[in-house]
């Protein structure tokens, strides 16, 4: 069995001057990120590269649509592909990287195969994907319907460049979207049955340092995420490292059909999941990873583990507010449809269950949320 894979190599700066000098950007490089990030954080460089801004070619999550769109604004053929930004920008990135990247749905359905040809850096400004220590890319298939990620080794960067200070104007809804994307990647990966002692390791980790920041928040308010930001940011590459290894699973996977066809941000769409999954693998088995982790959560909240999932979703309702599905405009009878794309599309996930479960457990979870 696989103890840990790192194919990244890290890199920490505490600026972004510091970096720039480091990776000596030249006109063979490509930037893609968004203008907001752009504009205070890197233009007074005047960087002699080409710099693409994802936001002109669509808003939201990103889509087979909007690769192709930008692809075939590249410029050259550029050596090095260098992501600044959240999850949106580092998926498209991956893609980028790639010999051959049109059409997208060629790469997902097998018919082309992923050749890595260009040098792949990863700068995340959220502090939740984690995207930038795995070979996943997640990408709605619009002419499907459907979220899917795909996860091939060309996707793996060359380096992931840590720098806390792009998280000084990380807007408060995208911090708390992010972080609990992260813990539920952390809780994931350490309840997969591909999980080793040592990916365990950076799970917990992410745990703590997440659960731990949170009770700050709530007790100082929500700019006592400020000095934790590097805090935040190194546990999100923790967790990432850890599902980069043991994936993710039926969060993720029930999350997918929300956000597909109702536009929630990914890290939302995973908490609105969240506790009903973990709730219903409590109702099959409580022996196992699971008690060990409800036992280092209660001690973490100060509780007992019979109560730790309704003071876990207390605490991070004051970070970000949980919703029934019906709020997002879900309607019931959508239920079954996202149970069926759930148990039919989203294998590469629930593979990683911490306990079986099928298409009828599904739209129970489902129900029970909504």
């Amino acid at each position: 069995m696989q103890e840990l894979a790192l194919k990244a190599t890290i890199l920490h700066y505490h600026t972004c001057r510091q970096m720039v000098i480091d990776l000596n950007i030249t006109a063979d490089d490509l930037i893609l990120t968004n203008q907001y990030i752009y504009g205070p954080y890197f233009a007074e460089f005047n960087l002699p590269c080409q710099v693409i801004f994802q936001e002109e070619y669509g808003a939201g999550e990103p889509s087979d649509d909007m690769t192709e769109a930008i692809y075939k604004d590249i410029q050259g053929n550029p050596k090095q592909i260098i992501a600044i930004g959240g999850g949106t920008i580092i998926d498209l990135a991956k893609f980028f990287c790639l010999k051959n990247v049109i059409p997208v749905l060629d790469l997902y359905d097998g018919i082309m195969e992923p050749v890595k040809e260009r040098e792949l850096v990863i700068v995340p400004t959220t502090c939740g994907t984690g995207s930038e220590v795995t070979n996943v890319a997640v990408l709605s298939l619009n002419g499907r319907n459907m979220k899917k990620g795909l996860a091939v080794e060309a996707f793996y960067a060359d380096k992931a460049i840590l720098v806390p200070e792009l998280l000084q104007t990380l807007p408060s809804k995208v911090f708390a979207t992010s972080s609990i994307d992260a813990l539920v990647h952390a809780v994931e990966s350490a309840l997969s049955p591909k999980a080793s002692e040592t990916t365990k390791i950076f799970s917990y980790k992410a745990i703590e340092k997440i659960i731990g920041g949170y009770i700050q928040i709530r007790e100082r308010g929500i700019d006592a995420r400020f000095p934790l930001q590097e805090d935040f940011l190194m546990a999100s590459t923790y967790a990432g490292i850890a599902f980069g290894n043991a994936g993710c699973a039926a969060v993720h996977a029930m999350s997918y059909p929300l956000g597909a066809m109702y536009h929630v941000a990914h890290g939302e769409s995973n908490y609105a999941m969240f506790t009903g999954v973990m709730k219903a693998y409590m109702q099959r088995r409580q022996d196992g990873e699971i008690s060990r982790l409800n036992a280092f959560i209660a001690n973490l909240l100060d509780t007992t583990t019979d109560r730790v999932y309704e003071e876990l979703e207390t605490l991070l309702n004051v970070i970000l507010p949980k919703k029934p599905l019906h709020e997002y405009g879900v309607k019931e009878s959508d239920l079954k449809s996202f149970a069926n794309s759930v148990a039919t599309n989203q294998k590469r996930l629930t593979d990683n269950n911490f306990v079986p479960l099928k298409e009828g457990d599904y739209l129970e979870i489902y129900q029970s949320l909504y």
